[in-house]
């Protein structure tokens, strides 16, 4: 039935195809079926050009095909992934970064290299030099768990 159907529509077939897949896209999240569809797509295009030709075989189009769906993904991939986005929060999910340069009180002393601080309602682990509870300390950095503090 699916070979006859392709018969009957000839490279029509590839553009049915490259729709149904961006349509796809449409009802599935992510972004990798547009660039199969643009392949599909594409195919379609040479196909129309190339119908008549003997040399046309199926076996020819799908290596067309899956040609040009790899190489619409790796341009699409590089055209997506330019991240030179300017934002006026570039810390906006890094809160940890964001807190670098404030001070606070310890919570609970350093031992160890060991402690605790309170900054607005959220207790932070902290890393540094031995310093008792209730000491004002600067945040120097963050590690992506603790924050690193000295002797303010």
């Amino acid at each position: 039935m699916l070979s006859r159907m392709v018969a009957e529509l000839g490279p029509w077939s590839w553009w049915l195809l490259g729709l149904l897949l961006l349509g796809a896209e449409l009802l599935l999240p992510g972004v990798f079926l547009v660039w199969i569809g643009i392949g599909a797509l594409a195919t379609g295009v040479i196909s129309l050009l190339l119908w008549e030709s003997a040399a046309w075989g199926w076996q020819i189009q799908v290596l067309v095909f899956a040609g040009l769906a790899v190489v619409a993904t790796l341009l699409g991939r590089r055209y997506l992934s330019k991240s030179d986005l300017v934002t006026d929060e570039p810390l906006l999910n890094q809160r940890g970064a964001s807190l670098v340069g404030r001070t606070a009180t310890l919570q609970d002393p350093i031992a160890e290299g060991h402690g605790r601080i309170r900054l607005d309602d959220t207790y932070w682990p902290v890393l540094g030099p031995d310093i008792s509870a209730g000491t004002k300390v600067r945040i120097v950095s963050w590690n992506g768990r603790d924050l690193i503090v000295e002797a303010a």
